[in-house]
């Protein structure tokens, strides 16, 4: 018989697998932009295949990330 733990931990192991599964969808629908969003200069193709749905270049994403 499963005691409460075990029954938590496939619930919790059920929930993140559909939590990745649902990002790994919205990843693959996602297109990168040609050009950063916020200075406008165009985004290097290889950041563009590392980082799917990106819409800054790597400078702009670092001030965005400093500002948080």
């Amino acid at each position: 018989m499963a005691d409460v733990i075990d029954i938590a931990n496939d619930q919790a192991d059920y929930f993140l697998q559909v939590a990745l599964d649902r990002r790994k969808r919205s990843l693959v629908a996602t297109v990168s932009a040609e050009d950063c969003e916020d200075c406008g200069e165009p985004i290097p193709e290889p950041r563009r295949v590392a980082v799917l749905g990106c819409g800054t270049c790597i400078d702009c994403q670092a001030i965005r990330e400093r500002r948080r």
